[in-house]
């Protein structure tokens, strides 16, 4: 009978195992290759042949056996290789002309070791034990493994990810959500940002037309500040930029012989505009009631942040004690006025300063002595509240805290804060009397500021007094009232510094009333649209 030349029906054992195992082999290296050294093309071949060359027996050296369903009672060849030999013949085969080949082929080896949990084919003992169903279940075993070796190299790379493949897929499911929050996030900071803008500019607008309406005055008090003789500009008190003050002398300059009571005035402006000028209308004013008015400088964020605002502010009022007699002042007769972010500031020099004093440690410019009381004008005294309320109108926490040199140094320049301490309470009994004045209209620093200051002052044993000015709003009492020539202020500043003093006070009282620099109307639609 002609045997039939078809591969299963092969009449030579030894050449279907052959078979077998050489397709077994490039089926494996195949899959392994397009896996994990994908470009050796060139060094393929010919590491190939050499493997070839070297090769004792046909038969592909692997470390299994294999069954053959077509002479079940043929006993397997004794020359099957051991695994390490197989091992080896991979490092060959895979042997490349580049530096690389020897890493992968080791890598190779080592990713085989942890992912080889099952033989390539499944092991039996002999080929008798083998029956029509093994080529089956071996077919569907190599291609199971593939399967896993393939998942393995993808989990192996997946876990180059933080998290791994798990971490990586939740990840995704998650990105919508995550999507979301980014976008709303930012959406809410962008619309932060646009109010803020908006905020900025409508206020900027606001302050062009409220200079624009208090222009005819603003021109005379200019007139005023760079003609007067009376005017000392820019005498220079520090070693810092605007380190200066101006000096506003009574209209007979000082030329009697009695010397005049002083005011240290500090300006407000929100930490930020605050200029020595802009006391120049109180100058202008007081001076004509015989009262030296000192207006002192000082640095202004970003140049600056509130501990060097404090700082030039107590050379200041160092230079006004040590100093003003030369100016006709009296240096025992000196008052510390503020008026907005001046009037905290001033407050804060002048704790400070007590402070200081009470540490034998420490050596002194001036003293607490020499001031005859304190005259804050619409300020704030705790910074907390206060960064609360200045968050809703600006300017916001975020700006408030870097003007202030971050938000630990709020406790330290608030001193309604100060006062309350048990270690300052020798300071808080040095300190000179205290008056507050506010409106009660102000929305800028509400009036609530100075009522908690002043009740805390007494609490503690200070002595302090509040004023308030019904209906008054923050620019108000400073600025609309001395153009229209009845600033109440003004005539509680003058009792003030001339109390038990009648004929002083008589004066004032038979002196011609202050002249309007302004029409009534445009100060009202000021006040109006005034940003303050």
């Amino acid at each position: 009978m002609k045997p039939n030349k078809s591969l299963f029906h092969l009449p030579n054992t030894k050449f279907c195992t052959l078979a077998i195992n050489r397709l077994h082999f490039f089926h494996y290296f195949r899959s392994y290759s397009s896996c994990r050294i994908s470009p050796m093309h060139k060094s393929f071949n010919k590491s190939a042949r050499l493997y070839l060359s070297k090769m004792q027996s046909q038969i592909l050296p692997i470390s299994i056996s294999i069954s053959n369903p077509f002479f079940p009672n043929r006993t397997p060849p004794s020359s099957i290789m051991p695994a390490s030999a197989a091992a080896h013949a991979g490092a060959v085969f895979l042997n490349m002309e580049d530096g690389d080949g020897d890493d992968l082929a080791h890598s190779s080896i080592e990713d085989g070791k942890k992912f080889e949990t099952t033989p390539f084919l499944p092991r039996v003992s002999s080929y008798d034990s083998v029956n029509s169903t093994s080529m089956a279940s071996t077919v569907t075993s190599s291609v199971s493994y593939q399967q896993r070796r393939r998942r393995a190299a993808s989990d192996s790379n997946l876990s180059d990810f933080p998290g791994g493949r798990r971490r990586f897929f939740c990840h995704n499911a998650g990105r919508a959500d995550g999507d979301s929050f980014f976008i709303t996030r930012f959406g809410s900071k962008l619309w932060a940002r646009i109010r803020s803008g908006y905020s900025i500019i409508t206020g900027f607008l606001a302050l062009q037309c409220y200079a624009i309406l208090i222009m005819p005055g603003v021109l005379q008090v200019a007139y005023y500040y760079y003609f007067s003789s009376q005017v000392r500009r820019d005498i220079v008190f520090g070693d810092q930029p605007r380190n200066k003050l101006d000096i506003y002398l009574p209209k007979d300059n000082g030329k009697n012989d009695s010397p005049k009571p002083v005011i240290a005035f500090i300006t407000g402006g929100a930490w930020v505009i605050g200029y020595k000028a802009w006391g120049s209308l109180l100058g202008r004013h007081l001076s004509g009631t015989d009262v030296i008015v000192a207006c002192i400088d000082y640095r202004n964020f970003p140049k600056a942040t509130i501990s060097e605002m404090v700082k030039d502010a107590s050379r200041g009022i160092s230079f006004v004690c040590n100093n003003i007699s030369e100016y006709g002042g009296d240096p025992n007769r000196i008052y510390l006025m503020g008026q907005s972010a001046g009037a905290h500031i001033a407050a804060c020099a002048l704790v400070e300063q007590a402070i200081i004093e009470c540490d034998a440690t420490q050596s002194t410019t001036w003293s607490v002595s020499q001031i005859k009381a304190y005259l804050g004008l619409s300020g704030g005294y705790n910074l907390y509240n206060l960064a609360e309320h200045l968050h809703t109108r600006g300017p916001y926490k975020s700006l408030f805290y870097s003007i202030m040199g971050g938000e630990e140094s709020l406790r330290k320049y608030s001193p309604e804060i100060s006062v309350q301490d048990p270690n300052n309470k020798k300071a808080v009994s040095l300190l000179p009397p205290i008056i507050l004045f506010h409106g009660t209209a102000d929305y800028s620093i509400p009036a609530d500021c100075s009522k908690t200051f002043v009740d805390t002052l007494q609490r503690v044993g200070a002595k302090a007094e509040l004023m308030l000015y019904e209906g008054k709003t923050h620019t108000d009492v400073f600025v609309q009232d001395p153009m229209r020539g009845d600033d109440k202020l003004f005539d509680d500043l003058v009792a003030i510094v001339y109390a038990g003093d009648e004929e002083a006070l008589a004066k004032q009282v038979s002196a011609p009333p202050r002249r309007r620099l302004v029409p009534e109307f445009m100060l009202k639609l000021a006040a109006k649209i005034s940003p303050f």
